[in-house]
């Protein structure tokens, strides 16, 4: 049962006041059974064969103290497409913490990256550990929400969050949802991996870090093309509790971001707000080492003054010893406790790995997040009109058979927009063409949240899962 005076705390922040996040459409919903949903505009290509899916924070009950928008449970909002059919489903990630609050019928484990604002905070934290002695709590299953991202790799599709290790997600036949439950890798993996772990197709590799906010605060580490996990490489040059979110992977290197953001749990330990501190006046550095490196003693560091990339949408190597990043760099990062107050810029960066030289542009002085493009091609823009707006779109190749050979990006710009006038929401579907014109949408049978980063399965991967 809940501890009423345990809820009392001092005025918060509206960045974690329970009020102020979770209105509008970051309200959470209730999940949906597979729902066949009617297409409003165009028609369905039948090209497309396979499933789309967007994962978010959902909390499933009302929050006893502060919460952030990063803190609710992991829900997966899927869409399958086949014959110029749409099924919808929104299901919860079944993680252990899920689990616990819904037996329990309150949260068990307190908000973390909130912070502990007062002592109704503490004493929340206080019974948290209490339950974790007497057994009630398994820490050692991990208290993730896995709200983050979806990757599938060794045959599996994974729903992931840089706190805990992944869970392993079936899709069935009906569209429906089903969590198999947290993946460990063989008892290889450690407590945590990153939500942006990157696979080699060629190779069929899986490359990823963790981060921690002790020694050593970041640490890379690959899996084979048969998921067996290789040897960890403490990333020592890092001498600080650096936020590392995303990194990249080339043809021969890792590259990773050391931004100005730094954990900070002593902050929260001390009532002083979210376990996250923000030096303004630090540079900023991308380190690259060789992906197959056995020690942090082949990572070389690069001065990139006001560059805080949080996620890489894409690099590579070109023929002159250069390595290009194009990534979003977050301007006015002080303000990183309130979203509303920082603006993303498209920038792109080319490191001379021979000479250190690094130059720098712009793509867009749009604020851009959560980008997804088709790795050859950026070259289109289009508004979804007013009071419309949408999240993380995903490129989806047009699948017409092996004997047949497409254009690189012949296919389709897939994404859930919403619109708050008439609080609706639709899955859009727009064409390769300069205005990227919209093939169709699909009326959805609810709203889904506004959340984070999706993928698309065609046939091919869900008849491996």
């Amino acid at each position: 049962m809940s501890l009423p005076f345990l809820t009392n705390s001092p005025p918060l922040h509206p960045s974690v006041e329970t009020n102020s996040v979770l209105t509008g459409n970051f309200a959470p919903v209730d999940k949906t059974p597979p729902t066949e949903c009617l297409v409003v505009e165009g028609e369905l290509p039948h090209s497309i064969h396979g499933v789309y899916i967007r994962n978010g924070p959902n909390p499933q009950h009302q929050p006893l103290g502060p919460h952030h928008l990063f803190e609710g449970d992991g829900m997966l909002h899927s869409i399958l497409l086949s014959q110029g059919r749409a099924i919808f489903c929104s299901r919860y990630v079944k993680t252990y913490k899920y689990k616990l609050d819904h037996d329990a019928g309150f949260p068990m484990i307190p908000n973390f990256l909130s912070g502990f604002n007062g002592l109704g905070d503490v004493g929340r934290g206080i019974v948290a550990l209490g339950r974790a002695m007497t057994g009630q709590i398994s820490l050692t299953k991990g208290f993730g929400l896995a709200n983050t991202s979806l990757k599938f790799f060794c045959n599996t599709l994974f729903a992931m969050v840089e706190t805990d290790l992944p869970y392993r997600i079936r899709i069935t036949e009906e569209g429906d949802i089903k969590t198999i439950g947290r993946h460990d890798f063989d008892g290889k993996a450690p407590v945590n991996m990153t939500a942006h772990p990157k696979m080699d197709e060629e190779t069929g590799e899986v490359f990823a870090f963790r981060c921690f906010p002790v020694v050593p605060y970041l640490t890379y580490f690959r899996f084979d093309s048969n998921g067996c996990k290789e040897k960890d490489v403490p990333i020592f040059s890092i001498n600080s509790p650096t936020y590392v979110h995303d990194f990249g992977i080339t043809e021969h290197y890792a590259i990773f971001p050391d931004i100005v953001l730094e954990m900070a749990p002593m902050d929260m330990i001390m009532l002083q707000g979210m376990p996250v501190k923000c030096w303004p006046n630090q540079v900023p550095h991308i380190g690259i080492i060789n992906r197959y490196a056995t020690s942090d003693s082949e990572m070389r560091w690069f001065e990139v003054p006001g560059f805080n990339a949080l996620h890489m949408s894409n690099a590579w190597e070109d023929d002159q010893s250069g390595i290009i990043i194009v990534a979003t760099n977050a301007l006015k990062i002080e303000n990183s406790h309130n979203l509303d107050k920082v603006h993303f810029s498209l920038e792109k960066l080319r490191i001379d790995m021979k000479t250190g030289e690094i130059t720098r542009s712009v793509f867009s002085k749009r604020s851009l997040e959560l980008g997804s493009p088709n790795v050859s091609y950026a070259v289109a823009f289009r508004s979804y009109g007013g009071s419309c707006f949408g999240g993380e779109v995903l490129f989806v190749g047009m699948d017409t058979g092996d004997e047949i050979e497409c254009d690189e990006d012949d296919g389709f710009v897939v994404s859930y927009v919403h619109n708050e006038k008439e609080n609706e929401s639709r899955l859009v579907m727009d064409a390769k063409s300069s205005t990227l014109d919209i093939v169709a949408a699909v009326k959805l049978p609810g709203t889904v949240p506004y959340g984070f980063h999706g993928i698309f399965l065609g046939q091919k991967e869900l008849q491996m899962m």
